[in-house]
């Protein structure tokens, strides 16, 4: 007859065993199952995702917005060079004492200057963010 020992060796951790008589066993085998996460993780990782979503979709607006500022701000220097141009056409006439151009030109100058104020401006702002 084989002895204890021997018949603890063979057994497995899963495997009731005369070791531990005292040890409540359970004859019922229980099948071990691969389950889904809780529900809460399920949650987190889905807040996850929305919160990744809605980081993506402000960071599209960010760079659609700061595409458009420098449109506009192309868009003024090239009003100020359409301007600079004219003022350039008015010069000629004014030197033979054409009234017309001369006022032309004083109004060229003053559009150039407020122009020239909305450039630096939208520059400081694009350099402040």
């Amino acid at each position: 007859m084989e002895d204890e020992s021997t018949i603890e060796s063979s057994n497995s951790p899963a495997t009731p065993s005369m070791s531990n008589p005292g040890t409540p066993r359970s004859d019922v085998t229980t099948e071990v199952h691969a389950t889904p996460p809780p529900q809460p993780v399920q949650q987190q990782h889905r807040q996850h995702h929305q919160l990744q979503q809605q980081q993506q979709q402000l960071l599209q607006q960010q760079m659609q917005q700061q595409l458009l500022q420098q449109q506009q701000s192309q868009s003024k220097y090239s009003q100020l060079l359409a301007v600079i141009e004219d003022m350039g056409r008015d010069i000629r006439p004014t030197y033979s004492g054409s009234r017309t151009s001369a006022e032309r030109l004083k109004r060229g100058i003053v559009h150039a200057r407020i122009l020239v104020r909305e450039c630096l401006m939208e520059c400081e702002r694009s350099a402040r963010s």
